[in-house]
């Protein structure tokens, strides 16, 4: 039993160093903004602020539901600060995980240990799925820690949901950065294909409500497929937990295909 998942514990032994400062990095976007809400919420400046602003920018943003805890805690973290930590940490874990190894050299020297390479896949996915989980429920204690006393009056079923929302779309951009790196090898290539389809989807959101022409770019967004119900305020979307994480596994086993079939050592 001592020896079982080795590249999974390895993974994670490495990296506890980095978890915590992204876990940091989570704590202090939550105490900077959540416990604000009470001056921010209702406050008659804020609003008149927010009316003078271009409807089109209040909508890109997200800033239309201010007034409400669920509203605000979604737009300042869970659909801003918090997800630009989250792809951040995604696209660094999951680049790293295959390209980066292969770019230094280290994947040849795993593989003459005898793994396998759908084996490395796998449990380095599940390393940083592990990583990103812990984030998650980081966020979802504090908030719910500060639920009482800043006022948000947020359902803690609701608080689940968005939480489910905000792993899955950090997966998205996990598989993205797994599957890309195991097809070419490169970081560079990596980072972009997981950094790019967080801001595409959050483009394609932003456009997507501006107006019921555009609605349909919604389909198209993972960042939609997240929060396009608002889950904070309205409960979990199953359909879009389920295509966030069939798309999250999907993409983990093109990786493992492409890497058990792709030559390495050249």
């Amino acid at each position: 039993m001592t020896n079982a998942l080795p590249l999974y514990r390895r993974a994670l032994g490495d990296s506890w160093r980095s978890l915590i400062g992204w876990s940091l990095g989570v704590v202090g976007a939550i105490f900077l903004y959540v416990p604000l809400f009470p001056s921010i919420g209702g406050s008659p400046d804020v609003q008149k602020l927010l009316e003078s602003m271009p409807p089109e920018l209040i909508k890109a943003l997200g800033y239309d539901s201010l007034s409400s805890g669920a509203g605000y805690v979604h737009s300042t973290f869970y659909g801003l600060i918090g997800f630009v930590l989250v792809v951040i940490a995604a696209t660094t874990w999951s680049t790293a995980a295959i390209a980066g190894d292969e770019e230094t050299g280290s994947l040849e020297l795993t593989l003459a240990h005898g793994v396998t390479r759908v084996q490395i896949v796998l449990e380095r996915a599940a390393a940083i799925v592990t990583r990103l989980l812990w984030l998650t429920v980081l966020s979802v204690l504090l908030v719910l820690a500060l639920n009482d006393s800043a006022g948000l009056a947020i359902e803690p079923g609701n608080l689940l949901g968005e939480g489910a929302a905000f792993l899955g779309l950090a997966m998205v951009s996990a598989g993205f950065g797994l599957a890309v790196g195991a097809i070419t090898g490169r970081r560079t290539y990596a980072s972009a294909a997981a950094a790019g389809v967080a801001v595409a989807g959050y483009a394609l959101n932003a456009v997507g409500n501006q107006s019921s022409d555009l609605e349909w770019l919604h389909a198209l967004s993972p960042y939609a497929w997240a929060y396009g119900t608002l889950p904070l305020a309205n409960g979990a979307d199953w359909a879009g937990l389920a295509l966030l994480y069939g798309v999250s596994a999907a993409l983990i086993a093109v990786a493992a295909l492409a890497l058990s079939r792709r030559d390495v050592t050249g």
